[in-house]
C-alpha cells in the first residue's frame, strides 16, 4: 500500500492509499488545503485541529448542498420522463385515430368510386 505526503496549512501528513489512488488523494489534499487557506484568510490561525474541523464542515456543507441539487435534478428528470411517456402515449393514440379516419375515408372513396363506376 503506497504512502504519500499531503500538505495542508504548510504541514505535511503522510497518508496511505490504495494503489493507483495517489493522484486522486493529492487532488483531495489540495482541496482541503484550499479550504483551510480560505478559513485562514477570514478567521486567522486557530490551530490545525480547529481549522481542519471547520474545513471539513465547509466541505460537508458543500457536499450536502450538491446532493440536494442532484436530488432535485433527479426529480425533474423523472417528471420530464413522465411527461415524455404521456406525450408518446397521446401521440400513439392520435396516430391511431388518424389512421382509423384515413382508413374510413379510403373506404368511403372506394364506395363512391364503385357507385360512379356503376352509374
Amino acid at each position: 500500500m503506497p504512502h504519500l505526503d499531503v500538505t495542508v496549512n504548510n504541514r505535511t501528513y503522510s497518508i496511505a492509499c490504495a494503489d493507483g489512488e495517489e493522484d486522486h488523494l493529492r487532488q483531495l489534499g489540495r482541496i482541503v488545503d484550499g479550504k483551510v487557506r480560505e478559513l485562514l484568510s477570514s478567521v486567522g490561525q486557530l490551530g490545525d485541529t480547529r481549522l481542519l474541523l471547520m474545513a471539513s464542515i465547509m466541505l460537508a456543507d458543500e457536499q450536502m448542498e450538491l446532493a440536494g441539487k442532484l436530488a432535485e435534478k433527479t426529480r425533474e428528470l423523472a417528471r420530464v420522463s413522465e411527461i415524455k411517456e404521456t406525450a408518446a402515449g397521446q401521440h400513439g393514440k392520435a396516430e391511431g385515430r388518424a389512421a382509423d379516419r384515413l382508413e374510413a375515408a379510403a373506404h368511403r372513396l372506394e364506395e363512391l368510386a364503385a357507385t360512379l363506376a356503376h352509374a
